[in-house]
């Protein structure tokens, strides 16, 4: 039987930055294609491999293959049961349940599809499951996704909405000494500072998990000289929205925000726009999964690539191993008994069914 820990561990000793993934899908490849009961495609640098038998459902395990950069912790080591390295706990403990499924489950009760990504971790533009959705999207169909994601073992349901904005406001230029000749555009942040600090926080409930919305200021950009009133001051404003509204929705919501600060030569820009995804938590699948192991569920109030699952009609969740809180840092580490509880329940659900 596999050692998750150790499995984990030799994932970690391969790096594989953002855009350097090649190293570690090398490894899964050569690992995948030695199992004759999957078929394998490599797309670039993304990964998918697939039962093809006659079963009514398919699963869809995903996980990213990309790391942030490394912060003293590239060379992994154990202790004990914990294991400590770059991506310990974001993603590679979860891509350690996948390639043991693989190598475990020759004949499953449902037909599987194993999809290892790069480019999550940095922009969108670069994702390598948003690229597999445009250029082989018959590799990832499926009648359920589960997303391999750092959630200690419970399922952290969809996902909110993510939106960026950029305010822009206008003044007029004037010598610092003489400010009344002029108008400044940094003073005129102020007033939509404070409507942004006194935005109604929502927290709808769906599908029995409770969603908790957010905005937030969160730069500023202005100034000309020490010496010069500004004529112009750019906010942006990050609003994280639930499942219950559509994108344009939550659009809307912040431009009626703004709209009584804007005036004649004002803007409003929405840089970045990314859907949320409904819990879903019906589907037979996830169901089965969450009642036969007594799985914690929760809201997942971040955004994740289950939204493109959503947008592509395919239910999804969050499930995988590991502290989402400890991702990123320079401890990053992840304990054995959450690989072990992950793989056990999908082990369960891929042997038996839903």
């Amino acid at each position: 039987m596999t050692d998750l820990l150790e499995l984990t561990r030799d994932l970690v000793a391969v790096p594989s930055e953002s855009h350097a993934e090649r190293p570690l899908v090398d490894v899964l490849e050569r690992d995948l294609r030695r199992l004759a009961h999957l078929t394998v495609d490599r797309v670039g640098d993304n990964l998918v491999a697939r039962t093809t038998g006659a079963a009514s459902t398919r699963v869809l395990l995903a996980g990213h293959t990309d790391t942030v950069p490394a912060n003293d912790n590239a060379v992994p080591r154990i202790e004990g049961d914990t294991l400590w390295g770059l991506g310990a706990t974001d993603m590679k403990a979860g891509l350690a349940v996948m390639v043991a499924l693989a190598r475990e489950v020759e004949d499953p009760a449902v037909e599987v599809t194993y999809v290892f990504y790069a480019g999550e971790e940095v922009a969108s533009v670069h994702n390598g499951l948003g690229h597999l959705f445009r250029d082989r999207p018959e590799l990832l169909e499926a009648d359920v996704a589960l997303l391999g994601e750092p959630t200690d073992a419970t399922i952290e349901a969809g996902c909110q909405g993510a939106l960026r904005v950029e305010v822009t406001l206008r003044g007029a230029r004037a010598h610092a000494a003489r400010p009344w000749m002029g108008r400044n555009a940094i003073h005129r942040l102020g007033p939509l500072l404070r409507a942004v600090e006194a935005w109604p926080e929502r927290r709808p409930v769906i599908d029995g998990c409770e969603f908790r919305e957010a905005l937030q200021a969160l730069a500023v950009r202005g100034g000309v000289a020490g010496n010069v009133v500004p004529d112009e001051a750019t906010l942006t404003i990050n609003h994280r929205f639930a499942p219950d509204r559509r994108p344009e929705e939550a659009v809307d919501a912040v431009r009626a925000l703004v709209a009584p600060h804007l005036e004649e030569g004002d803007s409003f820009e929405v840089v970045d726009l990314a859907g949320a995804a409904a819990p879903s938590l019906g589907h037979p699948v996830l169901a089965s999964l969450i009642e036969r192991n007594h799985l914690e569920v929760r809201a997942k109030l971040g955004w994740t690539d289950v939204a493109r699952f959503a947008a592509h009609g395919i239910p999804a969740a969050n499930f995988g191993p590991g502290d989402a809180t400890l991702a990123h840092t320079a401890d990053e580490r992840v304990r054995r008994e959450p690989i072990e509880r992950c793989h056990r329940a999908l082990l369960e659900l891929l042997r038996t069914g839903p």
